[in-house]
């Protein structure tokens, strides 16, 4: 049996009575946590703009757009959906597959879900199959990332837990997977640039999954050895990878229960020293005007994501991963939230003048795409210096939220966007017993 057989075996035999309670409610919190994020995302700039793209792309009403009155042809909802939960840079991730699990899922989850009016239990189900493949890829991997592997990756992992959400059987199975695999896209060049190109990436693949499984639905031939084939995943998107080792133990550790929640809007690579710098102010009660220098020793993906310097004409989506800025930001405002990223404060000549303060070098001893450990110093202008080690970044299994920090991010994700939080969060705490996934999208809904 190959792999592309061996992932659909695993997903076409398992069902949600099958997964252990971790991985249930690991699928429940994450999906919540991506719902949350994906309406906040509605407010972005960027966000707003592309729906008025999207609306010219054809009509049709099948699915809902988060945090929105707007309903758009499944395959496009899924698309904006997806850009939403991934432009702020707010959505949950496994930290070692490198592997924003649930961006492209989400979208084309909810979309699909939609139009079949799938009940919750199925949804469910579809997370933890979903982010178990897109996690098995990604942790199959053995280079640093060149292509984006949360929309290469994820979108692979959405096909097949769209086609198990469909009802399909392996033949289709393979098919929804090889269409998938034909319209991969996306590199880590938008990532270095800044582009909002980055969140259309995982849009992308969203609207390639829901694509994928309706051109299988209708009979139509894909490829079949997409991953180990001479021109497969394995070949061109992760040269060297192998599934070999990871195959046997499908279903006997959840991924969807080692995600990370992400505390601060912003990219993941800044989270460690964000908080670190945070913590040591509120003990030793510093701010913004007491810092002469702060050094982050940390591994070397960390530097190369983060270490920018901040400029005047810097987009958003550059200033998340840039770390004087949101260090600059968050000890002089107290808080990184959507309005940190408004044109005013982008330009902020204070904030951009804090480049020559903050230094990061790399450890390669740290592990060359690890996330943690850490290590930040803090030197003030009275001479006294402090140091923080961060073992696990907050939001990860080491270091989780807790249940009451999570329900505070998603009521702060839906605060202005008109849509009341508490009969969508007690419509989630009941997902498994939801009869219509219809009726949980009507919560999305401004109000």
């Amino acid at each position: 049996m190959n792999a592309v057989d061996s992932l659909i075996g695993f997903v076409l035999g398992t069902a949600y009575a099958d997964l252990p309670t971790a991985a249930r409610e690991a699928a429940l919190v994450f999906l919540t946590d991506a719902i949350g994020v994906g309406i906040a995302g509605s407010a972005e700039p960027s966000a707003m703009a592309l729906r008025d793209v999207v609306a010219n792309w054809g009509s049709g009403t099948e699915a809902t757009v988060l945090g929105s009155t707007e309903r758009l042809p499944a395959a496009s909802a899924a698309w904006v959906n997806s850009f939403q939960v991934h432009c702020q840079e707010f959505d949950p991730l496994h930290e070692t597959a490198t592997v924003h699990a649930m961006a492209v899922l989400t979208g084309a989850l909810l979309a699909t879900a939609e139009q079949e009016d799938s009940d919750g239990t199925a949804m469910l189900e579809a997370v933890a199959l979903g982010v178990e493949v897109a996690v098995t890829l990604g942790l199959a991997a053995d280079r640093s990332l060149e292509f984006f592997r949360p929309a290469t990756a994820g979108t692979l992992g959405t096909a097949l837990a769209l086609a198990k959400l469909r009802g399909f059987e392996a033949e289709a199975c393979r098919n929804a997977l090889g269409f998938a695999y034909s319209q991969l896209a996306g590199t880590m060049q938008a990532h270095v640039e800044g582009s909002v190109a980055l969140p259309l990436q995982i849009a992308h693949g969203s609207r390639a999954a829901v694509t994928a499984v309706d051109l299988a639905a209708a009979g139509l031939s894909a490829p079949h050895d997409v991953l180990d084939g001479p021109f497969g995943y394995f070949a061109l998107y992760e040269r060297g990878g192998s599934l070999d080792a990871l195959l046997p133990a499908l279903g006997s550790v959840w991924y969807v229960a080692e995600l990370s929640h992400k505390p601060f809007p912003t990219g993941r690579a800044a989270h460690a020293v964000l908080d670190a710098v945070a913590a040591l102010g509120e003990e030793q009660g510093f701010g913004f005007r007491d810092i002469d220098g702060i050094r982050a020793r940390v591994p070397p993906l960390i530097r190369r994501l983060v270490a920018r310097p901040a400029i005047a004409d810097m987009s958003s989506n550059y200033a998340r991963l840039c770390l004087p800025f949101l260090l600059a930001s968050l000890l002089r405002d107290g808080v990184i939230g959507t309005a940190t990223f408004a044109p005013e404060k982008l330009g902020d000549p204070e904030l951009l003048g804090f480049n020559d303060r903050v230094t990061v070098v790399e450890d390669a001893s740290l592990g060359r795409d690890a996330l943690s450990p850490q290590f930040v110093s803090v030197a003030l202008t009275d001479g006294r210096a402090f140091e923080r080690a961060v073992p696990h970044t907050p939001g990860s299994p080491g270091n989780p939220l807790t249940p009451e920090q999570r329900r505070a991010k998603f009521e702060r994700c839906l605060a202005d966007r008109g849509v009341p939080a508490a009969p969508l969060i007690r419509a989630l705490e009941q997902t498994a017993t939801l009869p219509s996934a219809r009726a949980l999208l009507e919560l999305t809904v401004p109000v």
